[in-house]
């Protein structure tokens, strides 16, 4: 339908112009630039009648995109350039994103969840050396995640070891790693919660005193910092996600970063088909070598552009995922800044309540990028999180979950017999996990039964009003 729409707009704008497009049978760059003008021009007048045209929500979900025109032209050109993989605009998010975070490297992925994938396997490269994680060696996140930050150690063959969370940070409580960790630990992999940034002072002592490997999820967290520095760039390695829910979107998409050149290598080739050859797509032969070297076992002069030296897959993004990034990469200031104010508006007009409820709370080096407003409802007779989220869906008004909740909980880990530690224990089956066991995570179980959260995204506007007064009404 995308394709239809530009041709007819390219074949009206020939007649609306009125100029002879080819020239002695070639086509004439200069009018061209114009027909790419032409098209966006009727682009924009579609976009502002249907912007014009729109109709009043009525339910206030919990997270959203703010896409503009900026967005759309971006889009139209990379459909006009007809370059369907990653190309011009691929190029300059990478750069561009690179440079907002001050980070030496970022590679886009087609998710958030992806990176996760890469980050982690990326680690288990011979190339690593005595630091490379093998199965068996040990992960330390927590269970009050996002799936995806788990599923990449289970899926490499690792154990997880989950530590419990704080509450009104819903962060890892970084008191309790050192008592965990264990010989075979090798990495630290966790996210920063709703875009609240982790201690990540106590978790990098950690893991400089003990050698170990940190990758921040900082899928909820672009334009997070601590200590002056963006989250996802302190660490080892950095993820992030452009989902619709998230600071800035591509629609799907998300980005792996890093400043160690190695590891950027490496990341590189698993998402590039696990290739030896560092070619940008359609360019061959960056090396000058591509028919003048032997890799592995093959012949000499095999075609270097495919040999293979990793277990890798195709996890690249196109060029209009990349075209939208860069049009909403340079609004993020913006975004990020309405979140904040969005949180100080929640946080502020319910500090009345708070006899019944837990509000988010921050750490004094940390300056957050909100992705949403958690809540926590403390126990009471009369009053518990289910029949609060139902009235407040039933006035219109988006809730989530902190995610899992207790991922230890879900059928992945449930129905499954797969080896973990909790803390300080020694290796469990998760598939005979008992309720002692659970509530050696006992704020996780809080979260777990207590805990949601609602929007403060740029494209809010009055529905924080909205949440405000749903939940004072609960309360009445």
């Amino acid at each position: 339908m995308v394709f239809g729409a530009l041709s007819y707009l390219v074949y009206s704008s020939l007649f609306v112009s009125g100029e002879n497009v080819f020239m002695n049978n070639e086509f004439c760059e200069q009018t061209a630039d114009k027909l790419r003008d032409s098209v966006k021009e009727s682009a924009k007048r579609y976009y502002d009648y249907v912007k014009l045209n729109e109709t009043e929500r009525t339910y206030i979900p919990a997270s959203g995109k703010l896409l503009e025109f900026e967005e759309l032209s971006n889009m139209i050109d990379a459909s006009l350039d007809m370059w369907l993989t990653g190309g011009r605009f691929n190029e300059e998010f990478e750069v561009e994103f690179a440079r907002f975070l001050g980070a030496k490297y970022a590679l886009t992925t087609n998710s958030g969840s992806s990176g996760n994938l890469l980050a982690l396997s990326a680690l288990t490269s011979p190339e690593l050396g005595d630091r490379c994680l093998q199965k068996g060696d040990e992960v330390v996140t927590v269970a009050a995640a996002f799936p995806t930050t788990v599923s990449p150690i289970v899926q490499n063959g690792l154990v997880p070891v989950f530590i419990d969370c704080e509450l009104q940070t819903y962060n890892i409580d970084a008191s309790k790693i050192k008592e965990a960790i264990s010989p075979k630990t090798k990495a630290i992999m966790i996210a920063h919660t709703l875009g609240n940034p982790f201690d990540l002072e106590s978790v990098l002592d950690i893991c400089k005193s003990r050698n170990l490997w940190l990758i921040e999820d900082s899928c909820d967290a672009l334009g997070a910092e601590y200590g002056g520095k963006k989250t996802g760039t302190i660490g080892h390695i950095g993820t992030f996600s452009f989902y619709p829910a998230h600071h800035i979107t591509m629609g799907e998409g998300g980005a792996v970063v890093t400043n160690d050149p190695l590891l950027h290598k490496i990341i590189t080739s698993l998402r590039d088909w696990g290739r030896d050859c560092w070619c940008a797509t359609g360019k061959d032969d960056t090396c000058k070598n591509r028919f003048n070297m032997r890799r592995g076992n093959l012949p000499f002069g095999y075609d270097h552009k495919y040999t293979y030296s990793r277990a890798g897959y195709n996890l690249k993004i196109t060029d209009w995922q990349a075209a939208v990034g860069c049009a909403q990469l340079k609004k993020i200031d913006r975004f990020v800044e309405a979140r904040r104010k969005n949180f100080s508006f929640l946080k502020e007009k319910l500090s009345d309540l708070s006899e019944y409820l837990i509000l988010p709370q921050y750490g004094k080096k940390s300056n957050p990028s909100w992705f949403g407003f958690v809540i926590s409802v403390l126990p009471n007779q009369k009053f518990d999180k289910l029949s609060m989220v139902k009235h407040l869906e039933n006035d219109g008004i988006g809730t989530r979950p902190l995610f899992a909740g207790n991922i230890l909980r879900h059928p992945m880990f449930s129905d499954n017999g797969i080896q973990i530690r909790i803390e300080r224990s020694a290796l469990l089956s998760s598939k005979n996990l008992s309720e002692k066991d659970y509530a050696l995570l006992p704020n996780t179980e809080f979260i777990m039964n207590n805990a949601f959260w609602v929007g403060c995204h740029p494209g809010i506007g009055g529905g924080l009003d909205q949440i405000v007064k749903a939940i004072h009404e609960f309360f009445k």
